[in-house]
């Protein structure tokens, strides 16, 4: 063909040929030689210049098309296995298309976030415009990041919110998904290192103004990957169910069980009632029921509900929102024990003695009615002397004998001495436009601590009743410290003027001793930080290794099935060792036990870390308005960047640059935690009084920066900056001079 051809037939013929896009494929195509090449070079850069094509390297493409060979990465599974890929080099407009992997024999089993080489082929169906078929598969989980996009004029930058994390992400043009500057993004890594060091990425989602206080905690649950969208099926299967009916069930709608829960509970899925034995063999004893949701009713294994439910693994819970394991239809209606309305639920009725001790227990599946709805500020209140309309016709049926059995359990809990960590709680205040209006520490009430000890011993019931009829349960599972973190606590015991005592099997009662020993003292935070850090972390297993913290033989979590995947399973372990119905744990559940704990551990630290996050930024903007203010605080850790600090007013942490105490070098000792001048010989070490002014306050990443004004009372000594080659203290020199002598004892012997 001797004369150009229009852009409308190069935009076809790429488009019918996307194997022979390069400019020698298209030249040939059309029979172009000569110097007719060069304008074919320009039409093809007007294309790309008017958005029609993209140049890739050396070939063109339909950048609303995807090319014959691509990378996809797995984002959905079906209930019937079929696979959904999205491409991650889609620079179109829209919406990238979906593409529907066609998995061939031989070909390794995938799964949801694994990356693929696939080979495309264009199809017209109604759920999907491509198939792929694997070439290789090339990792799972690529790197994510989440942080403020900042626009260049090629592209831009992905600057993180982690605190720590400086380097930023190169985001190359047309891969800014449409991100204006400012805007918090979550970028994925399309490429590896570039020349400066820093990874390339896409933005695959845009999150808003990071400013915006309602933004802290959605950046928590993006960050850390939290489902917090029900599927479609999920909601449909919920929006179906019915309240459960008497059938098969023990009517205890005449029970006055009660709810006790935070003023501003969102569910109330315990409920408990107390009354004095009337076996004269059990002078002074109690009998305590404890009811719970039966939520093992509506979610059965296999269901939409129950794979949601065993993927979130549990309920998160931020200063303005919760993340629910389950949807509102259950957890906020047919699970939720409302006052007056009758709900299914799994009842353990107790006996104990006068002292407390577990003599019985016994569970049924049940229908109940809660008598009231109350909280722990109005029980207390009530107990305290001024019950309100509420609470005043329970007084004497249903809110004394409940502290009477109470009064007794506390005598069982002196004589097994579980941990007694003494760790305020902070709650969040955040006004209406969601700002956070103050910091304060919860108030801890008898009204907690009942019944946190009611659910103690129903979970213990749980445990002990499942063991034995030898029905596989998960259990919750606290081993006991390791030795090198529990040296780590004898040091800083030793240091704080306390003792813990070597050369014994450790015990509860031990930390104890130590924790009470404290507590009159100025270290009594610092050594109940200090334990709490040297205890291992709890979680689920199908194998009883026991609960050290609260020093029990056998402990399951049965008491919060709406919140907690673990409690469902013991539900589901109660209903089959008592043979109620088919909704019970089934084999295929056994199987996989191990599997399950393990994942819903992780996604309770998952939880957990997230939870800590969002606080911290909260707590950040709350400071922001005060920075340059002195505020008060004891150093809480150290590092050889430098030492951090809890504040007395909020218990937010900050840290004090290593750089900015005075002028001179500090070395850090691992082993004694301690940062010591080389100048002065200032050592700043965990459990130090001191006064430090606020100097930068960053909500998007919840860091604190402060500088020392004081430390125990007294101004820092300004030494000299001597960078590590002036003379270092007088404890480092006797270090190294016995060092030297060693060193200088092996030569002499060598040279003999």
């Amino acid at each position: 063909m001797s004369q150009l051809p229009t852009k409308e037939q190069i935009l076809d013929w790429i488009s019918s040929n996307p194997t022979l896009t390069s400019k020698r494929d298209i030249s040939k195509a059309f029979g172009i030689k000569g110097a007719a090449r060069i304008d074919l070079k320009r039409i093809l850069k007007e294309l790309e210049e008017e958005g029609h094509l993209q140049k890739r390297k050396k070939t063109y493409r339909d950048p609303d098309q995807l090319p014959p060979v691509s990378v996809l990465q797995i984002v959905k599974q079906t209930e019937d296995g079929d696979l959904f890929a999205r491409p991650l080099e889609w620079s179109g407009e829209g919406q990238a298309p979906t593409v529907f992997f066609v998995a061939k024999t031989g070909d390794p089993a995938l799964k949801v976030g694994d990356r693929i080489l696939g080979r495309l082929s264009v199809v017209k169906d109604l759920d999907h415009e491509y198939e792929a078929r694997l070439i290789r598969r090339i990792g799972t989980n690529p790197h994510k990041v989440l942080g403020v996009f900042r626009k260049r004029a090629e592209g831009g930058r992905i600057v993180p919110i982690d605190k720590g994390n400086e380097k930023e992400w190169i985001v190359p043009a047309g891969a800014e998904n449409g991100a204006k500057d400012g805007e918090l993004v979550e970028g994925q890594q399309t490429g590896p290192k570039g020349r400066m060091g820093l990874p390339k990425a896409k933005v695959t989602d845009r999150l808003g103004d990071p400013s915006q206080p309602k933004a802290i905690s959605l950046i928590a649950i993006h960050q850390h990957s939290i489902p917090d969208d029900f599927p479609d099926p999920v909601i449909v299967e919920a929006d179906g169910m019915k309240p459960v009916g008497l059938k098969g069930r023990k009517d205890m709608r005449d029970m006055p069980l009660i709810t006790i829960d935070p003023a501003d509970a969102r569910d109330h899925d315990d409920a408990c009632w107390a009354h004095a034995d009337e076996d004269p063999k059990n002078k002074g004893g109690h009998i305590i029921w404890v009811a719970i949701a039966d939520v093992a009713h509506y979610i059965r294994n296999g269901t939409a509900l129950d794979k949601e439910a065993r993927k979130r693994g549990n309920s998160s819970y931020f200063p303005d929102r919760v993340v629910p394991m389950l949807p509102d239809r259950l957890s906020g209606d047919l699970c939720s024990l409302h006052e007056g309305v009758p709900r299914g639920c799994v009842a353990v009725r107790m006996q104990i003695d006068a002292n407390g001790e577990k003599i019985s227990h016994s569970f049924e599946r049940g229908l109940m009615r809660s008598a009231a709805s109350l909280s722990y500020e109005q029980v207390q209140a009530a107990m305290d002397g001024t019950p309100d309309d509420q609470c005043s016709p329970l007084m004497d049926s249903v809110i004394r004998p409940l502290y009477a059995a109470y009064d007794a359990l506390k005598k069982a809990r002196a004589l097994r001495q579980p941990l007694e960590l003494d760790l305020p709680e902070r709650k969040i205040i955040l006004s209406d436009d969601g700002k956070v209006a103050s910091v304060n520490f919860r108030d801890r009430f008898d009204a907690h601590k009942l019944i946190e000890e009611f659910m103690v011993l129903a979970n213990v019931a749980a445990a002990e009743i499942l063991v034995e009829k030898r029905t596989p349960q998960l259990f919750r599972v606290h081993e006991e410290p390791a030795p090198e973190k529990l040296e780590s606590l004898r040091e800083t015991a030793q240091a704080s003027g306390l003792n813990l005592a070597k050369g014994q099997v450790l015990q509860t009662r031990h930390l104890n001793r130590l924790l009470n020993d404290a507590s009159d003292t100025d270290f009594a935070e610092l050594i109940n930080m200090s334990t709490l850090r040297s205890m291992t972390q709890a979680y689920y297993s199908p194998q009883n290794f026991g609960h050290f913290g609260l020093a029990l033989k056998s402990y399951a979590h049965f008491t919060s099935p709406i919140r907690r995947y673990s409690d469902l399973i013991v539900h589901r372990a109660l209903v089959s060792a008592h043979g109620w119905g088919d909704d019970g744990l089934n084999n295929e559940e056994i199987e996989r036990l191990e599997e399950t704990a393990k994942h819903i551990s992780e996604t309770e630290r998952r939880s957990m870390v997230a939870e800590r996050d969002t606080t911290d930024r909260y707590l950040a903007a709350f400071l922001s308005e005060r920075v340059g203010a002195d505020l008060t605080g004891r150093i809480s850790g150290v590092q050889r960047f430098g030492a951090f600090v809890r504040l007395d007013e909020t218990g937010a942490d900050g840290l004090i640059p290593v750089r900015s105490i005075g002028s001179e070098y500090f070395h850090y000792d691992q082993e004694e935690q301690i940062l010591e001048g080389s100048d002065s010989g200032l050592r700043i070490g965990i459990g130090q009084r001191v006064l430090v002014r606020l100097t930068e306050a960053v909500p998007v990443t919840g860091g604190l920066m402060l500088e020392l004004l004081e430390l125990d009372g007294k101004a820092p000594p300004l030494g000299r900056r001597n960078f590590g080659k002036g003379k270092p203290s007088r404890r480092r020199q006797g270090s190294a001079k016995k060092k030297q002598d060693k060193i200088k004892r092996k030569v002499e012997r060598r040279r003999k």
